[in-house]
């Protein structure tokens, strides 16, 4: 049997654990932020993809047997690197063909001169007549043209020739070749290959009207959009080290989504130092989907609290405020222009009011929370492309 001894301090365990388990848990813990005024860079952001400057489709000018690739398919190259060579065998018959045109031209040329001189100087005596004169003359300008037809002849020969040779117009990266070597190549057989520019880049982006309209009132004094920063944020989510400024705004808005175009020129240096004959890496890619981010020049004094703080539903923006008693409140607030970690506060909220940072998937409006100082922000990445 059990002893009583044995059984009195079991059953007041187990009384014990019910009643801890029963015991109502007290208010969540939460890190909280005051909202403060901040020196805050004004940042508009959109969605821009990246674009070349400069975009050459190689095709041949002349139809002749493609004889040599000179190039690595992929890497960058120069403006005048030699890319393709052409059969040159017929084109160099063509020169030396015309060169011998040109010759006998002139040929003809000075005897006409000499014949015309001739008939001038027997004019005035019983042998001259004016009807030969006047031959001789015809003659001496039908060799002119004659000659000059030749060099005109000989000058297109010299510029086939040429054809046969395919240099780089631009420096660039150059695509893979479309057609191999063997092959007859003519004008109408489509592009050899693309070299696309890779410093600088463009970037372009549509943005509203209205919204246009706000960014030239917000940097009119400080020269208008040509004065703001652009910086990107790239599809990994990292900012991109190199800053660019708007160069063009588009002259029509479309009409049929009520946004105007900008474009912005940003440096695009290689990774590292640059080897003949190899690939070059570098950070922005033509055609890529980037995050524009217009900056202002100088910051400006705003309330403002942490980004992560901001909530927003359907009926827009909001935050978890906690006052004296420690109790929480949903306060619906007006952003203004913010920053990825900062968000700017323009109505809404007053300054050195109590929000909640961490732990706000665990409160509700009305409840009451133990309010503790949140963990200071990790530093941002280093950007890249720096």
């Amino acid at each position: 049997m059990i002893s009583h001894r044995l059984v009195a301090p079991l059953v007041a365990l187990v009384w014990c654990g019910i009643a801890q388990a029963q015991m109502p848990a007290g208010p969540p813990a939460v890190g909280v932020v005051r909202a403060t005024r901040q020196a805050v860079t004004e940042t508009s952001e959109f969605i821009g993809r990246i674009q070349a400057v400069d975009r050459v489709s190689l095709t041949a000018r002349v139809t002749a047997f493609l004889q040599q690739r000179l190039f690595t398919e992929g890497t960058e190259v120069k403006e005048g690197d030699l890319l393709y060579r052409l059969e040159r065998p017929p084109f160099e018959a063509a020169v030396a063909q015309q060169e011998a045109a040109v010759a006998d031209a002139t040929a003809r040329l000075a005897n006409a001169t000499i014949q015309l001189t001739r008939a001038q100087s027997l004019l005035n005596t019983p042998a001259g007549q004016r009807s030969s004169v006047d031959d001789a003359i015809a003659n001496q300008r039908s060799q002119v043209a004659q000659v000059a037809s030749a060099q005109a002849q000989l000058r297109m020969a010299q510029i086939n020739l040429a054809y046969t040779e395919i240099h780089a117009p631009i420096d660039g990266k150059i695509s893979r070749t479309n057609i191999s070597v063997g092959n007859v190549v003519s004008p109408s057989s489509g592009p050899l290959a693309t070299i696309v520019s890779q410093d600088p880049m463009y970037v372009v982006f549509p943005i509203a009207v209205r919204t246009d309209i706000d960014l030239e009132k917000r940097y009119g004094e400080q020269g208008g959009l040509s004065a703001a920063v652009i910086r990107l944020r790239l599809p990994d989510g990292t900012v991109y080290g190199q800053t660019g400024k708007i160069d063009y705004v588009e002259p029509s808005v479309q009409a049929t989504t009520d946004t105007i175009v900008l474009r912005g020129r940003i440096a695009n240096p290689p990774l590292k130092l640059i080897e003949a004959g190899k690939p070059v890496d570098r950070i922005l890619i033509d055609g890529e989907f980037v995050t524009v981010m217009v900056e202002g020049l100088e910051p400006v004094e705003a309330l403002a609290v942490p980004r992560a703080a901001v909530l927003s539903d359907q009926q827009g923006d909001y935050v978890y405020a906690v006052d004296n008693q420690n109790r929480v409140e949903q306060r619906r607030i007006q952003l203004g222009q913010s920053t990825p970690s900062t968000a700017v506060i323009m109505a809404g909220l007053n300054e050195g009011e109590i929000v909640v940072l961490e732990g706000i998937q665990r409160v509700r409006a009305g409840m009451q929370v133990t309010p503790g100082p949140a963990a200071p922000t990790p530093a941002a990445p280093k950007p890249a492309g720096q």
